[in-house]
């Protein structure tokens, strides 16, 4: 004679203040035996915090010394970015001025354009300084930026990346401003501020 048992209910599993979350208990009727109840659904959740840096070596001046129609006349910063944006970051530069401008005289400026009567050349450039400091794969950086700048609007792109990046007080990159002047240039004092913009994109 053999003895035929059902699976009994005998509990429940439940999530406090989830009431769809919910499973039966179930023993399969038999001493020795098991009762077991699966809850799928128990979510787990975390965040992780944007990070965005920049760091700009020297201390904010960038002088590029006494002018020469002769030649160009440079200086340079360099400029470390450090983030774990997903799609990496921008950089941009802006002129405030539009060119370097007199300081006695608003209308004369150091910039490729005629107004004033005189055509000079006031560039930034930007290049890439040291090798990734990226661990993830498939990263990749740029700065190629070789520009006449003119106008006090255009956001020119120094550096770009595509994925995170460690700020580990190496610089990626260099940012040079330059300037010749016409040899009518007016003498004097000029300058400009220059609007160094990152974005990173999360």
């Amino acid at each position: 004679m053999s003895s035929v048992h059902a699976a009994t209910n005998i509990g429940s599993g439940t999530v406090s203040g989830s009431g769809g979350l919910a499973t039966n208990i179930v023993w399969n009727d038999t001493f020795p035996g098991t009762a077991t109840g699966t809850i799928n659904g128990l979510v787990v959740k975390a965040k992780i915090q944007p990070t965005l840096n920049m760091t700009i070596s020297g201390s904010g001046l960038i002088d590029l010394g006494t002018l020469s129609a002769a030649g160009y006349s440079s200086g340079t910063v360099n400029i470390e970015i450090g983030t774990n944006a997903k799609d990496g970051a921008s950089v941009t530069a802006k002129s405030t001025n539009g060119g370097l401008m007199n300081d006695a005289d608003p209308a004369i400026f150091i910039n490729s354009l005629a107004a004033d009567g005189a055509a000079d050349s006031y560039k930034f450039n930007s290049s890439i300084v040291a090798g990734t400091d990226s661990t993830i794969g498939g990263f990749t950086q740029a700065a190629t930026l070789n520009a006449e700048v003119s106008d006090n609007t255009t956001n020119h792109v120094l550096y770009t990346s595509n994925k995170p990046q460690a700020l580990t007080g190496v610089d990626d990159f260099s940012f040079t401003v330059s300037a010749q002047p016409n040899a009518q240039t007016a003498a004097g004092n000029y300058s400009d501020v220059v609007t160094v913009t990152v974005t990173g994109n999360f």
